[in-house]
């Protein structure tokens, strides 16, 4: 007896569980039961497992029959003239979404040449073995799963055009890479998908070889006077969005340039950018600290009762700034009101963002890495006929990695830079690598794609072949100037007097024992100070209970609170925290006793 399970729940047995899947799929396929319903049977528990709960994915497989697929080519034309659907293709039970668990008894070729009489499926296309990004990507059928992982990541990451009214909209964090190009190999998903519209990359000439160091691990040389001319350029916008919100009482925010009777007035210089509406003007440039929008708030809860009876309240400045370490052009100005009627402004903030030593880049392949330096054009390599590459890649990347799409990529990109054509590089149905070797031959180039190049600083001639072509490569969004993060002093938190965390908030360095020890050996000790001493504070204790006593600074006097004024104080150093610790135990009822003793 084998039992039987309907989305997870036990509904039954059966004598015969392989004649009750049988008889379920070919009443699926005859449209007696839902198209939705799976099953599959389990040896290992004896037991069925019928599927039909949402939520599932589902894939779309043509359905074998004795070695020979149900969807024939006559299927295919009226299919494409439009004689017949695909939901008619499914209701014949010709074709058959399958779930996880029924996918584990399908038998599934990739082509149709490979079908045996064993086979049970048949692909609709080997491309569909990826998802709709890993498709994007060129000869992922000759890389590793993992590094193809990383490659989908990689290209999510990128900059590129992510909407077409980019100049209308006000999204938090956008950027946009100023010149985009379509991949000179791509696969059939760019046309299916339109990816014109939302293009990311340039086509760019690449050499893999290792260079004066700076490109050692996944790092890249970058050729300078190529970021000059504009290569990978982008443009980042930041919204600024205040609305004048109202408050019980009839008081409300206004925007407008603030009075200098008004308290936390700033100086006359912050206010300069803004004009007689209190908003910043279009074009201006504005750097940190550098009032946006001009903003006064009333009193609240800032104020003591007695001036709220008295009616002497003065308003507070409220202003929007640039944020800190952020410069840039005021790019438009959106002036409207909120659905309760309330003025909303919102100011974006436009930056250019060149290409900078610690910027990270990627190909479409998992091979990201970033700018380890960017070198002058007249001491970059060269090849024979005068080019000039725009990047320098490790070959120390590919053998660990495997991405052999890589290699594949830039000998196809190669192809298609001197056939003036774009190269298939669709997984498994794609151009092959013999097929470019041999193209590459016939216009007077290696088959392999290497190249004899000279050292562009000594002029001397490269003792071994460099690997050259031209590929795609992407922008991505983690720039070094949104992680770059630095502190001498600054602001402590109020309660531990520590400093504090986050880059917006100024915050301070995590160090550890293992820092510590750098400094220490770097000779930078008083850099420690800082870090370790910050929440340094001396507080009285009683020599006799160990309690912390009462002191008065001024009159050297103290007194303990459980001993009274007989009680000896003495004062000692410890940090805010573990003052917060005694504090806390005494709370919950624990006596926390110091006892003091000599340093020595």
């Amino acid at each position: 007896m084998s039992f039987v399970f309907v989305n997870g729940v036990l509904s039954g047995v059966t004598d015969d569980p392989d004649k009750l899947v049988k008889g379920i799929i070919e009443d699926r396929r005859q449209s007696k039961i839902p198209k939705e319903v799976n099953i599959r049977y389990r040896k290992d528990t004896d037991s069925v497992m019928i599927n039909s709960d949402s939520g599932r994915l589902l894939r779309a497989l043509i359905v074998v029959k004795n070695g020979k697929p149900m969807v024939t080519k006559e299927d295919v034309e009226l299919l494409s003239e439009g004689h017949i659907t695909w939901q008619d293709l499914i209701d014949k039970g010709k074709i058959e979404y399958l779930d996880a668990d029924e996918e584990e008894l399908a038998y599934t070729a990739l082509n149709e040449e490979d079908l045996t009489p064993a086979h049970t499926h048949l692909e609709i296309t080997p491309l569909s073995v990826f998802g709709t990004q890993a498709s994007l990507l060129p000869f992922i059928n000759h890389s590793n799963a993992h590094r193809n992982v990383t490659a989908v990541k990689s290209v999510q990451q990128g900059v590129g055009l992510y909407t077409t009214n980019y100049l209308i909209r006000h999204d938090n964090d956008s950027m946009i890479a100023i010149d985009q190009q379509m991949p000179i190999v791509k696969t059939e998903m760019y046309e299916n998908e339109n990816f014109k519209s939302h293009l990311s990359g340039q086509n760019i000439v690449v050499a893999v070889l290792s260079y004066l160091g700076y490109n050692m691990d996944d790092a890249i040389i970058i050729n300078k006077s190529s970021v000059e001319r504009g290569l990978f350029r982008a443009m980042f916008f930041r919204p600024y969005k205040v609305e004048e919100i109202k408050y019980v009482g009839g008081q409300s925010d206004v925007i407008t340039v603030p009075d200098k009777d008004v308290a936390g007035y700033r100086s006359e210089d912050s206010y300069k950018y803004l004009d007689e509406d209190g908003i910043a003007a279009i074009n201006s440039h504005v750097n940190g600290g550098d009032v946006l929008i001009g903003r006064v708030s009333p009193p609240r809860f800032v104020s003591s009762i007695d001036k709220f009876r008295l009616g002497v309240q003065k308003q507070v400045e409220s202003s929007i700034e640039c944020r800190t370490g952020e410069s840039g052009v005021v790019d438009n100005v959106f002036v409207t009101s909120t659905a309760e009627g309330n003025k909303y402004v919102s100011l974006k903030i436009r930056e250019d963002r060149p290409v900078e030593i610690g910027d990270k880049f990627g190909p479409r392949s998992g091979q990201k890495g970033v700018v380890g330096m960017l070198l002058n054009q007249e001491d970059m390599p060269f090849t024979y006929s005068g080019i000039i590459p725009d990047l320098i890649f490790s070959p120390y990347s590919i053998p660990s990695r495997m991405s052999m799409s890589y290699l594949l990529e830039l000998i196809g990109g190669k192809v298609g830079a001197l056939g003036g054509r774009y190269v298939d590089g669709t997984p498994f149905t794609g151009e092959t690598e013999e097929g470019l070797r041999k193209e590459l031959m016939d216009y007077g180039f290696r088959e392999n794609g290497v190249e004899t190049m000279y050292n562009g600083i000594t002029g001397e001639e490269m003792k071994v072949r460099i690997f050259v072509g031209d590929m795609t490569y992407i922008r991505l969004k983690h720039l070094v100037e949104y992680k770059i993060q630095w502190r001498a002093r600054g602001p402590i938190q109020l309660l531990n007097r520590q400093p504090t965390e986050g880059k917006s908030k100024r915050g301070g360095l995590r160090l550890g024992e293992m820092e510590k020890d750098c400094f220490v050996a770097y000779g930078t000790a008083l850099a420690l100070k800082e870090r370790f001493d910050s929440d340094k504070v001396t507080i009285p204790v009683c020599s006799k209970c160990g309690m912390v006593a009462v002191y008065n600074v001024k009159k050297k006097t103290g007194y303990c609170p459980i001993d009274g004024e007989d009680a000896q104080i003495k004062l000692i150093d410890v940090s805010v925290s573990f003052k917060i610790l005694l504090d806390e135990l005494k709370s919950v009822g624990i006596y926390p006793k110091m006892v003091l003793g000599s340093k020595v």
